[in-house]
């Protein structure tokens, strides 16, 4: 099993320094991949800028974006930008995709929320393929470009959580982008089943399986999951955020984390994200030294 290391977007006021730091730092560590999410209506860096930057701060670690919510950008402008950031890169690039959960960046991207649904994002994702196929989508002397180095495009992988999700993801994804929340042993060896059975009805090869939790290490591990989610989940009531704050991500010492990891392995994880609750870039050091 891999591990990647995402990069703390969600921390408020998170610069081109610390971004740069945490990006060398993991690409210079034990990790596969450096993962980087999307959110509209928050103070978090945009994107496909943030790919770029990623595609020039690192030479080794696949680039994952966990994940971008499809129907917030036109198809055609996404495919172009995606191959871009392949190309930048050198084929490094997976592209984690989803409907996303919330409505308010729906709106202040100025996207229709009733594009809203699994088959609307199928929809996208063809068009984005005949992008990246060379095909025409438009009557025009050339084709939209460049091409992505990957052949057919960047691997892709489905924020797909439900079983309707699930197996809407298996006509078009390579895998899925999973989440856990309270690291549920249980419910994510249920997943994982959900997916493999769906890609298999759906004659796919096997899927690429990939979750991914908050965590914190040390003394305050929880206080700063809790400080982090306070942050992070501002469109959530109160009530329903404080009965969340205590079993949500992971807290605890890295011999837990390693625990933890293994389990995970054992259900047949091929990646596990970690999501940093802070921005001090010495977490990238400590997870590493866990690794040995």
């Amino acid at each position: 099993m891999k591990l990647g290391m995402t990069l703390p977007l969600m921390e408020p006021h998170v610069n081109r320094e610390v971004l740069e730091a945490w990006a060398r730092a993991v690409d210079r560590g034990p990790y596969a991949s450096l993962c980087f999410g999307e959110r509209m209506a928050f103070d978090n860096p945009e994107i496909m800028t943030l790919l770029g930057a990623c595609s020039a701060w690192t030479e080794r670690v696949r680039l994952v974006t966990t994940v971008i919510v499809a129907q917030l950008h036109d198809p055609v402008m996404l495919a172009k930008c995606l191959a871009t950031g392949d190309m930048l890169s050198r084929g490094r690039l997976s592209v984690g995709l989803g409907i996303g959960g919330r409505t308010e960046d729906y709106l202040a991207a100025g996207a229709d929320p009733d594009t809203r649904s699994h088959t609307d994002l199928a929809r996208r994702v063809g068009i984005m393929k005949r992008v990246w196929r060379g095909e025409k989508v438009v009557e025009a002397l050339k084709p939209v470009g460049p091409p992505p180095v990957q052949k057919g495009g960047p691997e892709l992988l489905a924020g797909a959580q439900g079983p309707k999700a699930i197996r809407a993801a298996a006509t078009w994804a390579d895998g899925v982008a999973g989440f856990s929340g309270n690291l549920d042993m249980k419910a994510l060896e249920t997943y994982f089943d959900q997916v493999r059975r769906a890609w298999r009805e759906a004659g796919r090869p096997e899927p690429r399986l990939t979750t991914s939790f908050w965590f914190a290490l040390g003394d305050g591990a929880r206080d700063q999951v809790q400080r982090h989610l306070r942050h992070y989940f501002n469109w959530i009531e109160p009530a329903a955020l404080n009965a969340m704050l205590p079993v949500t991500g992971f807290a605890g010492t890295g011999t837990e984390l390693k625990a933890v990891l293994r389990q995970l392995q054992d259900l047949g994880a091929d990646e596990v994200h970690l999501i940093p609750t802070s921005d001090d870039v010495d977490q990238v050091a400590r997870v590493a030294d866990l690794l040995d």
